[in-house]
């Protein structure tokens, strides 16, 4: 390892840069920031960059006061000009990795972040992509842009891959306290990495190389996927069935070993598990192998929202009413409970299906502002008795701690409750008979 690198990094004395200050980035920011190093963090977005020097978090899981500490401190400082990179002795690559319009891996951002590197490498720099991919990408991708005016990786820079490993909303692990995956290109790269990382986390893992680092994380989300389609699917036959999917999940979920509890929704959201195993897929085709637990499983989580709306359907017209011209309020916009990420979720296809279908379509989210599903833009309504007493029914598609499940239950005519919601109020949505579980 470079004595001098390893000299600056023990001495917090390293510059740290992070590109893309989203919901990787900007915590992956601020732990460095608390780790004594100087940080400087890149985003495209000129307004969020202004923002945040201003010390405002656009990161849930970012308080602003945090910002405004690291800002005040002189720690922290975001920028959009990238020629300041010059200056770093490490760079995190936190940019996004969606999927194209023909559902394949889009790597024009990660592409574009490793030119605005590459064009200001020098030696001793330490590059680290956190972007999720499909294995190869760094070796593939990131390295020939890199090496292309002539520095070589492991003799001159570092570079390496570390997945980031974020769940948003969750109070007990974050940054620091969950385990750094790392992998170079060689074995001074994961060295020189793992280092950096060990002064920001509590524990490193290192791994044989950026590929293998690289299919740790697909596998950790299409472990989720997978089994987030298996439990899907078993409420699908237990509707089959007649049984409550509920009862049984929990029945089995007592046996304490070889069972690991998942729950059915209403399909999935984020950028990781809808997206991430697609990678991995498309990935295997190019090698002529099919991944077939993965694409069974997207097969399943997403019709999950057609399932939700076929089975509003019928409750509906148990009561003599159809999905055309009846008022449905959509409670919980966001992917997932207690966060305001709207991406990929799956309330988004369930209110285009039901506009589809004729219905009057309201939403409630506490977290979420406007949004826009097609060319139709919705504002979010309070949950109010008056607004539950006037929808002939009422979809429970994320289940934020702030919603009162006892006054949906006790105003609402019809309850569709996909997350099991009213499960704690379960003696008076009996004694009413109107919910319906998925």
């Amino acid at each position: 390892m470079d004595p001098r690198i390893r000299r600056r990094i023990e001495r917090r004395e390293a510059r740290v840069a992070i590109l893309g200050l989203g919901y990787v980035g900007l915590p992956l920011a601020m732990e460095f920031v608390r780790a004594g190093f100087d940080v400087t963090g890149f985003d495209v977005d000129a307004g969020r960059v202004a923002a945040l020097n201003a010390g405002k978090s656009h990161v849930g899981d970012v308080p602003a006061s945090a910002v405004r500490s690291a800002v005040r401190s002189r720690r922290f400082r975001a920028s959009t000009d990238f020629d300041l990179l010059k200056s770093a002795d490490a760079v995190s690559l936190c940019v996004p990795t969606p999927l194209g319009k023909t559902r394949d891996p889009d790597m024009s951002f990660v592409e574009g972040a490793a030119r605005a590197v590459a064009a200001r490498l020098h030696p001793g720099m330490i590059v680290v992509l956190e972007s999720t991919t499909y294995p190869g990408t760094t070796s593939e991708v990131l390295l020939p842009l890199l090496e292309g005016g002539g520095l070589r990786a492991g003799k001159e820079f570092h570079l390496a891959f570390s997945p980031e490993r974020v769940d948003p909303g969750n109070p007990v692990w974050g940054v620091r306290n969950t385990p750094k995956v790392i992998g170079g290109i060689t074995p001074a790269c994961t060295q020189t990495a793992a280092l950096l990382y060990s002064k920001v986390v509590d524990r490193v893992v290192p791994v044989s190389g950026t590929a293998a680092a690289e299919m740790v994380k697909l596998l950790e989300n299409t472990f989720r996927s997978v089994n987030i389609g298996l439990v899907n699917e078993v409420a699908l036959m237990c509707d089959r069935l007649g049984l409550d999917t509920w009862e049984v999940i929990d029945a089995a979920a007592t046996k304490p070993f070889g069972f690991l509890r998942f729950t059915p929704g209403p399909g999935i959201g984020g950028h990781c598990i809808p997206i991430d195993p697609l990678y991995l897929s498309w990935k295997l085709r190019s090698l002529n192998y099919q991944a077939r637990f993965i694409e069974l499983a997207d097969t399943i989580n997403s019709r999950m929202p057609d399932h939700v709306v076929e089975k509003l359907a019928l409750a509906l017209n148990d009561r003599r009413r159809s999905v055309r011209g009846s008022k449905v309020l959509v409670l919980g916009v966001a992917y997932k409970r207690d966060v305001a990420d709207v991406r990929e979720s799956p309330a988004l296809e369930i209110v285009r299906l039901l506009r589809g279908r004729g219905a009057a379509v309201r939403a409630c989210d506490p977290l979420v502002g406007p949004f826009r599903v097609g060319a139709e833009e919705f504002r979010p309504v309070a949950c109010t008795p008056k607004e539950l007493k006037a929808a002939d029914a009422v979809v429970v598609v994320t289940d934020h701690s702030a919603f009162d499940m006892e006054a949906v239950v006790r105003h609402a005519r019809l309850v569709l409750d996909t997350r099991n919601a009213t499960a704690k109020v379960r003696a008076l949505a009996d004694r009413r008979g109107n919910v319906v579980r998925l």
